[in-house]
């Protein structure tokens, strides 16, 4: 067996492996259910405030059951890094199938993309936030929040559509190589990140350090709000400042994907 981090965790496993011991894999479920609140807490940042966050947990619980069951305990993989695949897995699958983002939400993004373009084509220059809030006549806040849960649509939305086309091809016996690029796919993929680079280079220190942390670190906004002595509403804001700021890069690379 591949070495785990204790003993008492691999007579866990074994006795669950082996026996399908309910007291054990209870234990386990219960060992790594911070694992989903993990996921929760990030996924939960791009969301809307009205989805309930229990409702992502129970999502993410189904996904560390699947996990539990699905585990292959004699290789040498950690349980935390499978699992963290099928808890996100489980979580996204289910906001996609549930449509998370209602039609009047998808229809003031699209509206709110209008209204940012005509006010840029007048000011010749990329607007801010504060700048658009005034033209739209609408909270700062609302407009963050509406280009954020925009990013995570169309995310979600090009996942599928990916998974749609892998399921063509396999119906086709099509084998596709994934790990190999074209020329053309290598260069606007170092082009967008250059051009990314540069954009976050313009960003001030805190939404700078915000996005390592967040998108490097894989840390959440609450465990970054403690590190810098701010609360999770103060880090949450600057996140959604900085990702307004890049959003123009950000949709380019998400209609190019």
């Amino acid at each position: 067996m591949a070495k785990h981090n204790s003993t008492e965790e691999q007579l866990l496993w074994k006795n669950w492996i082996e026996n399908k011991d309910p007291q054990a894999g209870d234990s386990l479920i219960r060992q790594y259910t911070p694992l989903v609140t993990y996921h929760v807490q990030r996924i939960g940042a791009s969301i809307p405030k009205n989805i309930s966050r229990d409702e992502l947990k129970s999502l993410g619980m189904m996904g560390l059951f699947d996990a539990l069951n699905k585990f292959d305990y004699s290789r040498e993989l950690k349980f935390d890094t499978y699992a963290s695949f099928r808890v996100r897995g489980a979580i996204i699958d289910g906001l996609r199938k549930e449509d998370w983002l209602p039609r009047s939400s998808r229809e003031k993004a699209k509206k709110l993309e209008a209204k940012v373009e005509e006010l840029e084509q007048t000011l010749m220059r990329h607007a801010t936030a504060d700048e658009i809030a005034d033209y739209v006549e609408m909270p700062v806040e609302d407009v963050y929040q509406t280009v954020q849960e925009h990013f995570f649509s169309n995310v979600l939305s090009i996942d599928e559509h990916l998974q749609d086309n892998e399921e063509m091809e396999s119906k086709s016996f099509v084998i596709r190589d994934d790990s190999q690029k074209t020329p053309e796919q290598k260069m606007v993929k170092q082009e967008l990140i250059q051009d990314l680079v540069k954009q976050i280079n313009l960003l001030n220190e805190n939404e700078q350090l915000v996005l390592s942390l967040f998108y490097t670190e894989d840390l959440t906004l609450t465990v970054i709000g403690e590190m810098l002595g701010l609360s999770t509403s103060r880090i949450s804001q600057i996140h959604s400042k900085a990702l307004f700021k890049l959003r123009k890069l950000l949709a380019s690379e998400m209609t190019n994907v």
